[in-house]
């Protein structure tokens, strides 16, 4: 399931790389945030199989997210890849997950997220630890750019939360399919996310990262009482940084 909002020609890449895939997915559910770009009509015409549902406004990526894992769970899902319309995943990326999840049936199965010049992706590698699992480090959240769900889960845990919009909604959400159920990477599932630049510029989406942070913390059950502690510590040295060295403080 691919999220699109006014980025026809990325999408067109992402849906074409999905299709090339060693195993390729059973249904690909197309949802186009009401773009304005002609998003709709190229679905339609170069990717006739694909499932479209176009909103009737922009719901942002979390509203899009909401939106499309509820139509996969209306089509019978047993597992659902999420990617972003900037996701080129390798060949091989889709059938490593599947390997992953057969094998050891993890509530989420993340691949590893390079970035064009194949570093890792800062915004998209989640921290991990030992888990037991050889080759497949644990997890404790991810990002949907390119991640495996066991629909099982995702039909206890509720769909994201829409009213984020845009920017933690992802942290949150796995957070909590993560709370009490086993997380992996799976580092052979490789996908490229073509972001302008490996960071965003905070100035721009601040107070979505502040407004929901805050959300996260005070009405979601993501995070067990001593995580909630650690994980708002950690947020505040963030905020700090980002705002001592930002040029745009006045904003």
């Amino acid at each position: 399931m691919v999220v699109t909002y006014e980025r026809r020609d990325l999408l067109a890449r992402a849906l074409a790389a999905i299709g090339a895939q060693t195993r390729p997915p059973d249904v690909v559910v197309v949802v186009d945030n009401a773009s304005a770009d002609g998003t709709a009509d190229l679905v339609r015409e170069r990717f006739p199989a694909a499932d479209l549902l176009v909103l009737p406004y922009n719901t942002g990526g979390a509203g899009g997210f909401a939106a499309g894992i509820a139509r996969a769970l209306d089509l019978g899902a047993t597992a659902l890849w999420l990617m972003d319309d900037d996701t080129l995943p390798r060949p091989e990326a889709l059938e490593e997950l599947l390997s992953t999840f057969g094998r050891h049936r993890p509530a989420i199965a993340a691949s590893r997220v390079l970035w064009t010049d194949g570093r890792d992706h800062p915004m998209n590698t989640p921290r991990s630890r030992p888990s037991g699992v050889a080759g497949h480090p644990r997890i404790r959240s991810a990002s949907f750019v390119s991640v495996l769900l066991d629909a099982a889960a995702v039909r206890e845990c509720g769909l994201p939360v829409a009213d984020y919009f845009l920017w933690n909604d992802d942290f949150e959400y796995t957070l909590r399919l993560l709370r009490g159920r086993l997380g992996l990477l799976c580092p052979r599932s490789v996908v490229v996310h073509h972001t302008a630049a490996p960071v965003f510029d905070v100035r721009t989406r601040f107070f979505y990262e502040v407004r929901n942070k805050v959300w996260l913390f005070t009405r979601s059950r993501c995070l067990a009482p001593g995580e909630r502690l650690l994980y708002a510590g950690a947020t505040l040295r963030r905020w700090a940084r980002a705002f001592g060295r930002s040029p745009g403080r006045a904003r």
